[in-house]
């Protein structure tokens, strides 16, 4: 692990540290106790049927990155991406943001493309997952029987309205950017260049080369049924997760947690924004997000908020490890060498990035 990262690493724990400390000074009367006692009476078939779903999603995410590897590799098969889908998402859980890069790197291996071709279909991936989440989160506030059914949702709701009106905003900014990048990518990265050369570190360069590396991972949609697909396995995944999410919730057996969609989406919102805040192999920061709405506009029990917010993360975001350990033993990967081979690899494809590729 280089300096940068053990700084981040070591900025991430005081954060997690002061608010795990806020929150022991909020709740005092914690009984430990009943949080053992919650947590035990918990529907185990419900747990494991929303391990399910989330296995299966990683099958669907496998599924999307043969969509966009159609235009230069048709006949490559789902089951050759599953495997590096699930040791890459493995390497994350463990490793945190330094194994963000394996699974592309991993593909790239297995297809024979280059890396950094993969590096702009995550690159586009992420904006799939933004709007298939902004999607179905403005779907279940707007819909008839969601938010707007609520004689009187709140202070905490009405901002929701105004916040999800908002991102999905932000979406179809994003959305008009890529097709901006799409038709003129070289010529913003050339003025992105040429405007911020003066910055330090080669900061406008490496902008430049995001950019042209975006514009080469839209080229992997062609026409408008690879866009449609995408979308359509973008939608199904997240909605699996809100299942998954749900499952969890519902098996407590409580009123409290008893929560409908739009709730579940709001966890979801939560745990990924938390999810800023991580430790390798520990997590933090989208169990205390999550707690925090468990606890507070949902007003759960803290003890329950706790015990949820935990299983929560376990299940859609560690459950993974066992599968992808037990693949990457098999295939005779080491998770560690994966993280520098791809994070090397990675530096080199944005310093050969040439003009003109977008």
């Amino acid at each position: 692990m280089d300096k940068k990262r053990i700084l981040a690493s070591a900025v991430v724990f005081l954060i997690l540290a002061v608010l795990v400390y806020l929150q022991y000074r909020h709740w005092r009367t914690f009984d430990w106790g009943t949080f053992w006692s919650t947590t035990h009476r918990v529907n185990k078939l419900r747990i494991l049927y929303a391990v399910g779903l989330i296995y299966f999603a990683y099958w669907v995410r496998a599924l999307r990155w043969k969509v966009f590897l159609q235009p230069v590799r048709p006949k490559t098969k789902v089951r050759e991406l599953v495997s590096p889908t699930v040791i890459g998402f493995t390497g994350l859980a463990l490793l945190g943001r330094a194994g963000e890069f394996i699974r592309p790197y991993l593909i790239a291996r297995r297809t024979d493309l280059s890396f950094s071709s993969q590096l702009a279909v995550w690159a586009v991936e992420r904006i799939f997952d933004f709007g298939a989440f902004a999607l179905l989160l403005a779907v279940s506030v707007f819909r008839e029987g969601g938010m707007l059914s609520i004689p009187d949702p709140g202070p905490f709701y009405r901002a929701l309205r105004g916040g999800v009106l908002l991102l999905n905003l932000l979406v179809a900014a994003v959305a008009i950017g890529a097709v901006a990048i799409n038709r003129w990518g070289d010529k913003i990265a050339a003025w992105i260049e040429h405007s911020f050369s003066h910055l330090p570190r080669n900061l406008g360069q490496r902008a430049a080369a995001e950019v042209r590396k975006f514009g080469t991972g839209l080229n992997t949609i062609h026409g408008p049924v690879g866009m449609l697909w995408a979308a359509v396995t973008s939608v199904g995944m997240w909605y699996l997760i809100a299942l998954s999410y749900k499952a969890v919730t519902h098996s407590y057996g409580a009123a409290a947690l008893d929560i409908p969609l739009i709730q579940v989406l709001i966890l979801m919102g939560a745990s990924m924004a938390g999810s800023i805040l991580q430790l390798p192999g520990v997590g933090g920061g989208s169990q205390l997000a999550v707690i925090a709405v468990l606890s507070g506009p949902f007003a759960a029990p803290t003890e329950m908020a706790v015990s949820c917010g935990i299983l929560l993360w376990l299940v859609t975001f560690a459950a993974v490890v066992p599968l992808g350990l037990l693949l990457a033993h098999h295939e005779r990967l080491s998770l560690r060498k994966l993280s520098k081979e791809s994070h090397q690899a990675e530096e080199t494809a944005i310093e050969m990035v040439p003009p003109g590729s977008a």
